[in-house]
């Protein structure tokens, strides 16, 4: 026989079930008493376990809400209680687990005790929005607002993506509190290219599967943490986070200031370490996140870390294809051409984006217009998008993985402190070509290249500036990677 069987036998309490219509009266009557800010960072996860021979019973999930509700709320619980649940004489509050309570028979003695008070008005309680909604309220918390037509169901799969869109559609079903090898799944790419709509996916589905899950951009966790500061109830917003079961984050390349990343991090190994999945998303893999502190990039790299590439021609087509039918279904009489759709998907190698300003531009010279849709026509109305289309972005990775595979060596030879003849010229050439080609400072690219001096760059740049002028060979090879990295 258990403690808990030993106690209530030899104490015999009559126990007492309360319906679910009186503990939301008492949780509305709380509300009104302490406000909806206090009751937002401290009350939401507050639960009724049982009512003991008059002794109610409530439950919290962390340590840290049982010493603050029993330091500061005493009073308001005592009066929302005899108010709505005159059965009860005293409040005891206890400790839960996940999804159980952990000491259902506890000791009053290790329990915080106390008498019931007087009472308020009464009001009706909402049911909280456990996750799921456009604007991902979870326990209290609000997060961005999520876009219903980004989901599974609508995003195209292809070469580029296709490996992207397998990992989240495996974050999104991996059961909570299991070892996983994709935690955090971290997806990269340029923009335009469909990660806001798979990670949105992700947030989705977790929620349809019934768990809570929290939707944020960068701007608005910078904007929370800094918000709880200023309240100066920061723990509870640290708390209300950490409780959460999935934690979808956008933008992250946009995370700024060391307390707020350093928070991030703590979070970030809080849910992992509780089997809670992250997801991530960023304009550039975790190594080029230079305004990031590196224990946050260190953390993303050792989870599973998926680029997602440039669209190709056959995923362009069939993205268009999916545009125009639903610009289709608003405007009936609107009409696209097999010889068009292939026209434009050749035209705009770009991104999603540029593809719906050219599918808006032929719905708005057919509609607006009147004119026929002509081949010609079509190539009139995206003819901006053509000639605006931004030059390639060239990035450190890329050169340094195109010299290494010309010159025979490996990118980490580029990257190691070897000084051996095969490889020093490689590495002073993609030095000389990340100098020239990219935007990067000496001190950059300097890390880049395994965390050398700015002095070392600019001299590999000198010396090949040396080169190029006397060696012919070199000034073509030179070429040949610059048209090669900017096609």
């Amino acid at each position: 026989m258990s403690k808990t069987q030993v106690h209530r036998e030899l104490n015999t309490p009559e126990q007492v079930k309360i319906a679910p219509e009186v503990w939301a009266r008492f949780c509305a009557r709380l509300r009104t008493e302490v406000g909806d800010a206090v009751y937002t960072s401290w009350f939401t996860r507050l639960e009724l376990d049982r009512i003991d021979d008059g002794c109610a019973v409530l439950s919290v999930p962390t340590k840290f809400l049982k010493s603050w509700i029993q330091a500061h709320y005493l009073e308001k619980l005592r009066g929302a209680l005899i108010a709505e649940i005159p059965q009860a004489h005293e409040i005891a509050l206890d400790l839960r687990g996940t999804g159980r309570i952990v000491a259902r028979g506890m000791d009053r003695t290790d329990s915080f005790v106390s008498k019931v008070g007087e009472a308020g008005d009464r009001a009706v309680e909402p049911t909280p929005d456990r996750g799921g909604s456009s604007k991902g309220f979870v326990g209290g918390f609000e997060g961005s607002a999520l876009d219903r037509r980004m989901n599974f169901a609508t995003f195209l799969v292809g070469q580029s993506n296709q490996l992207a869109h397998a990992a989240a559609l495996q974050a999104s079903r991996a059961p909570l509190g299991a070892a996983t090898m994709f935690n955090p799944l971290y997806v990269y790419s340029s923009v335009g290219l469909g990660k806001t709509h798979l990670i949105q996916a992700v947030a989705h589905a977790s929620a349809e599967a019934g768990r809570r899950v929290i939707y944020l951009t960068a701007e608005k966790f910078m904007y929370g943490f800094v918000t709880a500061l200023k309240a100066q109830n920061s723990i509870a917003f640290k708390e209300r986070l950490r409780a959460i079961d999935v934690l979808v984050i956008d933008d992250v390349q946009f995370l700024q200031g060391k307390s707020i990343q350093h928070e991030f991090c703590h979070t970030l190994n809080a849910l992992i370490d509780a089997g809670r999945q992250v997801v991530i998303a960023g304009d550039r893999m975790p190594g080029d996140l230079e305004s990031l502190d590196e224990r946050v990039r260190s953390r993303f790299a050792g989870g599973l870390c998926v680029e997602m590439n440039a669209l190709d021609e056959a995923l362009r087509t069939r993205i268009l294809e999916a545009r125009i039918a639903v610009a289709k279904a608003a405007a009936p009489g609107f009409d696209v051409a097999k010889a068009v759709v292939a026209m434009v998907a050749r035209s705009i190698p770009t991104n999603g984006r540029d593809l719906d300003g050219a599918v808006n531009r032929l719905l708005a010279h057919t509609t607006l217009a009147g004119s026929t849709l002509t081949l010609e026509a079509a190539e009139a109305a995206i003819r901006d998008l053509v000639r605006i289309r931004d030059p390639k972005r060239v990035k450190i990775e890329d050169i340094q993985k195109l010299v290494a595979t010309h010159f025979n060596v490996s990118r980490a030879d580029i990257l190691s402190s070897r000084r051996t003849a095969n490889v020093v010229r490689p590495r002073q050439i993609a030095m000389y070509l990340s100098k020239t080609m990219t935007l990067r400072s000496l001190p950059e690219i300097g890390r880049r290249f395994g965390g050398r001096d700015h002095t070392t760059v600019l001299h590999a740049v000198r010396k090949i500036e040396g080169l190029v002028s006397t060696d012919a060979a070199l000034s073509e090879e030179l070429e040949s990677f610059k048209r090669l990295l900017s096609e």
